[in-house]
């Protein structure tokens, strides 16, 4: 469960009904399976709008390629709801609709019933209690009948009964406007998940509730680690000085998270969550006339009641830019937000969508071309947040090596200025159209996409605007160029908010701190009889569909190498690939010259022609160099794949050098480079690359200061200009075909009689972990990270079955053995997790990966914990047989489709593999035993050597504490990053 990740980018949520759409996108009706259903003519996702005789609305959209169905169930209601005095609570209410009913989750109600009530009546006494050591001595009694409560409940039941059915993304959200729950479950579970669905709606029980508190706390306090998210609550708060987006955090103020009532929750619960103010999406695999019915017989007995809508008073206008400054350890940025006008103002949305577009597009807006093209900063960029009663539309960048924030802010403001004066091509707009178009083409493809676009209209309008959002791609095009510069004028002047995040200690941090709690039971064997009566339920066997890459891979020759080919059968898309078997490790300059490309001109265009003729033909194209492949890309639609195969043949071949353009990239790298320094997660992932490979490894393979201030602007072109020279595979998916495709390439991509021979690529190999060590990063922070790392045995194929298993039964979930415990029985960390990592090519180790992320008074327990489970893992047949039951299901419905197919047989290759090692892994999941997870783990993770890798404040954890757990090594920056 988590908050809906916030990120600022292009929202297409609504639009504008214009001439001409009218009467192409009409709301219709019609009536099949004795249900009448509402639809928009033309909707290109054939979308069914439904609303059940309580008020509850169903909206459903088939899509066939494979056996599964994305769900969300929502409602509107998220924190703009949540009472002054208790902000939060809607976010609280989230996590406990995961905790279960009168019916399941629970040993015996009757017995179980009383201590709810008593710790509900204790929290309420806690509530109001302010004397520190009386609340202290209430949260111990709290404790103690918490504890009681606990021999009752079935921990993570919910998440039982979803993995059992096959169900995966378990999670739910919350923010402003909107709580969703969201699954995606296999076509044969449909009965299982509404049946599952309507219990937990209809009266959840608030149980467990002490340790799914502190759950809450960890979350508040990753927060308040995060700089991004400071910046953001920052930025609301100034943008929304009365409305609650701004006033109320949807995590909760310290004050009101110390000081929980179970009673206002419950009150909360009945009042928002009722038919008449929620909606169930699926889009999937299904029978429309089926599911309907079945979602009316199962959440027939909701009742409706009238729901108070949240209106705020209007906002004052902003006369004058409102300055706002936020202090943390990462990399400093700015960011300039202006208030618009909310989603349901349509009219508004469709010009603001297509201005933004103009400002960036990831190619050739004013801000790609004019700041990014031309690295006039680190990075730059703008879009639109789409929300109910407000919009937000904001710029954002970071200073380059020598420069300021007040200078980037001017370069931001300066591209609106263009855009106020009307200084762009207004054939830009029929640019973002195709673009819009492709984007919606690609869109059809994940079921996810439908199900939150659906979603997303219901939020904000009830579904009633989905005639504009499904006429927004036309209505675009209506646009006019008078209208964006009238617009701009009107909306963008002074009246913003700037937040300028600096680097600096924040001295106004205050952490939630940590209750005393006494770790509860589990009751892993436990099952209640109405998860029973569910892993009874029939369901249609679903067959597994296994690749065989000789029959679903045509292959052809084309010049002297081999072209791998899967048609697109579903619509005018294509993705074509050339896969170079070098990479960083032949050649560090690799990365770095695939960077520069995008800077450079050619003898016919220059750097900004080159991205606007992409972006006119609704094409893309990327050079990427990892480890050990390279691969250049080009997509888009097909019916401009010769254009833009052509045009990318002749940008690679002709690109020219550029001393400038490269001054500038190494600057920004530079600048980069200084800035992950400043990033705890970057720092993490560099420390356990050491822990993996030593001193020398992939993280810190980088090209020194010395040598990326000696390469030249010709030798990174030489490199591009010979990249096809060398020996490369071509990859197409597409509706061509393959002949003509081979045809066409063979003309535009020309091969050398031999290709060159790539550089040796320097080998890196796994250390042993012969004692356990810990390597320590300082990093100013709340909480505590730690990794756990220890390398194994060489890849063997025959071990993957067992090794999925145990990934699933003991750390891979929220159903899994270490959840559970650390984070469920003993409330040591909102995050936490351990794998036993399977190498991508044959010949190389296995790794086992723990982490566990806690706040640094809790750290020595947490570590505790987690050694106790990796030296003794706890059997639960019960769990055991639901992680085989959802391995299952999982193989059973997935479906490798599109240009997955060959990326899925170069894996395998890879490992040494010429089958679908799924197969493999199926026929042998019924004779896997606990035995067998038990002698895995206590070969390959008990009682053996571990590196501590660890991420915090040495202000906060003592020296003398992380030396009991091995040797130390206190890593410096340099050492971890290689520069």
């Amino acid at each position: 469960m988590s908050l809906k990740r916030v990120v600022l980018l292009f929202l297409f949520a609504c639009s504008l009904q214009m001439a001409g759409a009218q009467d192409k996108y009409q709301w219709k009706e019609a009536t099949s399976g004795g249900y009448t259903y509402r639809y928009i003519s033309n909707d290109p996702m054939k979308a069914r709008f439904y609303t059940l005789k309580n008020g509850l609305t169903v909206m459903l959209s088939v899509n066939k390629k494979e056996p599964r169905i994305q769900t969300l169930i929502g409602t509107r209601a998220g924190s703009d709801n949540d009472p002054k005095d208790h902000t939060g609570l809607a976010h609280y209410l989230e996590h406990l609709l995961f905790k279960g009913t009168q019916e399941y989750g629970t040993l015996n109600w009757a017995t179980e019933k009383p201590l709810l009530d008593q710790i509900s009546d204790l929290y309420d006494k806690y509530n109001k209690t302010v004397d520190p050591a009386a609340r202290k001595a209430v949260y111990h009694q709290i404790d103690s009948v918490s504890g009681v409560a606990a021999k009752y409940a079935i921990a993570n039941e919910y998440d039982k009964l979803m993995s059992g059915m096959g169900a995966q993304g378990t999670n739910a959200h919350t923010w402003v406007e909107e709580t969703i729950y969201e699954e995606d479950i296999p076509s044969n579970a449909i009965d299982k998940y509404l049946t599952v669905q309507a219990e937990r709606f209809r009266d959840p029980v608030f149980r467990l509730f002490h340790t799914e508190l502190e759950a809450v706390y960890e979350e508040k306090n990753r927060g308040l680690d995060n700089d991004g998210r400071k910046v953001y609550e920052t930025m609301l708060a100034a943008l929304f000085p009365t409305h609650n987006y701004g006033q109320q955090s949807t995590i909760g103020t310290i004050e009101h998270l110390k000081n929980p009532n179970l009673k206002a929750i419950r009150n909360f619960y009945n009042e928002y969550y009722v038919p008449n103010n929620m909606a169930v999406v699926m889009a999937g695999d299904f029978d429309p006339d089926y599911v309907i019915k079945a979602i009316d017989q199962k959440f027939g007995y909701m009742k409706p009641k009238p729901v108070k809508e949240y209106k705020p008073a209007p906002e004052s206008p902003i006369k004058s830019p409102v300055v706002k400054e936020v202090l943390g350890p990462d990399a400093e940025s700015v960011d300039i937000a202006f208030r618009m006008p909310g989603a349901l103002d349509t009219k508004s949305n469709v010009i603001l969508g297509v201005m933004a577009s103009i400002l960036q597009n990831g190619k050739a807006g004013l801000v790609d071309l004019n700041l990014n093209k031309q690295q006039k900063v680190l990075n730059a960029s703008a879009g639109v947040m789409s929300l109910k009663d407000y919009s937000i539309f904001s710029m954002s960048g970071k200073a380059k090596q020598g420069q300021t924030l007040e200078d980037v802010k001017v370069l931001l403001l300066d591209q609106l200025k263009i855009l106020k004066k009307g200084e762009f091509d207004e054939s830009l707009v029929k640019a973002i159209v195709n673009n819009a178009k492709l984007s919606e083409l690609q869109g059809l493809e994940s079921n996810n996409n439908r199900a939150t676009s659906l979603m997303d209209g219901f939020i904000k309008s009830r579904g009633q605007n989905w005639a504009y959002d499904v006429a927004y791609v036309d209505d675009m095009g209506n646009v006019t160029k008078k209208q964006i510069v009238d617009y701009a004028n009107k909306y963008l002047d002074n009246n913003y908010v700037i937040v300028y995040k600096r680097k600096g200690e924040d001295k106004n941090i205050q952490k939630v701190e940590k209750p005393a709690i006494t770790p509860v039971e589990v009751n892993r064997e436990a099952q209640s009889p109405f998860l029973k009566q569910i892993a009874a339920m029939p369901a249609t066997p679903v067959k597994p569909q296994w690749l065989d890459y000789e029959k679903d891979i045509q292959k052809t020759a084309v010049g002297n190498t081999e072209m791998m080919y899967v048609q697109n059968k579903d619509n005018a898309l294509f993705r074509l690939y050339y896969r170079f078997d070098m990479g960083s490790w032949n050649d560090k300059k690799l990365p770095l010259a695939a960077q520069y490309l995008q800077y450079l001109s050619t003898n016919k265009y220059t750097a900004e022609q080159i991205s606007k003729e992409f972006y006119n033909i609704a094409c893309n194209f990327s050079v990427s160099a990892t480890a050990e492949n390279t691969t250049i890309s080009i997509s888009g639609l097909q019916e401009n794949f010769d254009k833009a195969v052509a045009l990318f043949e002749h940008v690679i071949a002709n690109c020219q050098p550029d001393e400038a353009a490269l001054e500038a990239l190494k600057g920004r790298m530079q600048k980069a480079r200084s800035d992950n320094k400043l990033n705890k997660s970057a720092i993490m992932k560099g420390v356990v690359n050491y822990a993996m490979y030593g001193a020398k490894n992939p993280f810190n393979n980088q090209l020194s200061q010395a040598e990326m201030d000696g390469i030249t602007a010709t030798e990174l072109t030489n490199i591009l200009h010979e990249l096809p020279a060398y020996k490369h595979t071509i990859i197409y998916w597409g509706p061509q075909p393959l002949a003509t495709t081979a045809a066409d390439i063979n003309k535009v991509h020309p091969l050398p009689a031999t290709f060159k021979t790539a550089p040796a690529a320097v080998a890196f190999v796994k250390d042993n972990q012969n004692k356990s060590q810990v390597l320590f990063a300082d990093y100013d922070m709340v909480q505590t990270e730690v990794n756990w790392l220890r390398n194994t045995d060489v890849y063997d194929a025959d071990k993957t079955a067992i090794v999925t298993l145990f990934n699933s039964y003991f750390g891979g979930g929220m159903g899994s053995v270490v959840f559970q415990t650390i984070r469920e029985s003993k409330a040591l960390a909102y995050s936490t997790y351990a794998y036993y990592v399977t190498p991508d090519k044959k010949g190389e180790r296995y790794s086992a990966i723990a982490y566990v992320g806690s706040q640094a008074d809790k750290m020595k327990d947490a570590i505790e914990g987690m050694n106790e489970l990796l030296n003794d893992i706890p059997r639960s047949d019960k769990l055991l047989e639901t992680a085989k039951e959802g391995m299952k299901q999982d193989i059973e419905t997935e479906r490798i489709t599109d240009d997955g197919i060959i990326f899925s047989y170069l894996a395998a290759q890879k490992l040494g593999l010429s089958t679908d090692i799924r197969k493999q892994v199926y026929e042998s999941i019924d004779r896997l035993s606990f035995d067998d997870v038990k002698k895995f783990h206590d070969q390959y993770l008990a009682n053996k050597p571990y590196t501590y890798c660890i991420v915090a404040s040495q202000k906060k954890v003592s020296a003398d504490e992380l030396k009991k757990y091995g040797d130390v090594k206190t890593l410096s920056l340099e050492e971890i990053f290689g520069y």
